[in-house]
């Protein structure tokens, strides 16, 4: 597959705060990827140095096969984004704006054109009605229709459904698949919450306090017969030496003092705490993670720290 992004070693500092730290991932062409992690994780300042908004301490970013560095303009006018909520001219109508945003990215579009374009969005009914009447939801297809109105190969869409409603999530949600599925866009969209992100993106990318957790397919990262299982046992030291020796190994996902963890099917974990006990393994604990909200929550929780109370 071709690398649209590749993002290496990625770091970006501000005094102190380390708000990125050591990314790396690539987006393949024709990818919905999912970019995930809490507020605060992040994704909005990766998707700044992404755009050359701001600039990374450290690391390197190439996009279409280019150096971000050094052929800023070239990928650019192949890329489009909607950075949060997007900022539109209120004062406009919807058709107004596309003309706008077409002039100044030196594009030319006849009328049906952009009759099309406001239709692929579903906002042809409302052409020209002022932007200053749209709900959350519309502004934040009319900013879509902007970021396509040159016709890029690269979508970049930061936090698109904050502010909507369940039928402005669902109608974004249905945009985006749209982007991939008929239009060939590749796509790259953040977001805090893991069950929007899990019903459009065939890869993500999970990221915690700057640093990256999990990549894969949506696929191998969550399977939907799959179960998160921790282990607690007396011995941890030998429970892992067990299963690091079994067909186990593979599913291992995590080991810290809280215990072990793998990736089993349902049917599996019987079966393993049957062997766990026949080897002499002292349980303490079985305790499965049912959801992959459970999931994203756990793994992006575990090493907060929590001020005590003080009066």
């Amino acid at each position: 597959m071709e690398a649209i992004i590749k993002v290496s070693h990625l770091t970006k500092t501000f005094r102190e705060l380390t708000a990125v730290n050591d990314l790396s991932f690539t987006v393949q062409k024709g990818d919905v990827y999912g970019f995930l992690g809490q507020n605060g994780a992040g994704k909005s300042t990766s998707i700044r140095m992404l755009l050359t908004l701001i600039q990374p301490t450290s690391g390197s970013i190439e996009v279409f096969g280019y150096n971000l560095q050094h052929h800023r303009k070239e990928i650019l006018r192949n890329t489009g984004a909607v950075i949060e909520r997007p900022d539109l001219y209120k004062y406009l109508s919807a058709y107004e704006t596309l003309q706008l945003f077409a002039a100044m990215s030196s594009v030319k579009l006849t009328r049906q054109q952009y009759m099309d374009q406001l239709e692929l969005v579903g906002l042809a009914q409302r052409a020209n009605s002022k932007v200053r009447t749209f709900s959350q939801g519309m502004k934040q297809r009319l900013g879509i229709a902007v970021a396509l109105v040159h016709n890029p190969e690269l979508i970049v869409l930061d936090e698109p459904t904050n502010g909507l409603d369940p039928q402005g999530i669902a109608d974004m949600r249905n945009l985006i698949l749209m982007l991939r599925e008929k239009m060939k866009k590749t796509v790259l969209v953040s977001s805090h919450l893991l069950s929007e992100v899990e019903q459009i993106a065939n890869r993500m990318l999970i990221i915690d306090k700057g640093k990256k957790l999990v990549e894969g397919t949506v696929s191998e990262l969550f399977h939907p017969d799959d179960t998160v299982v921790l282990i607690e046992t007396t011995n941890q030291p030998a429970c892992e030496e067990l299963l690091r020796n079994s067909n186990y190994a593979t599913q291992l996902i995590g080991i810290d003092a809280a215990g072990i963890e793998l990736k089993l099917r349902k049917e599996e974990v019987p079966v393993l705490t049957k062997m766990l006990i026949e080897n002499n393994i002292s349980i303490l604990g079985i305790h499965a993670c049912h959801s992959l909200e459970d999931y994203f929550l756990k793994i992006t929780t575990a090493n907060q720290h929590v001020e005590p109370f003080k009066n």
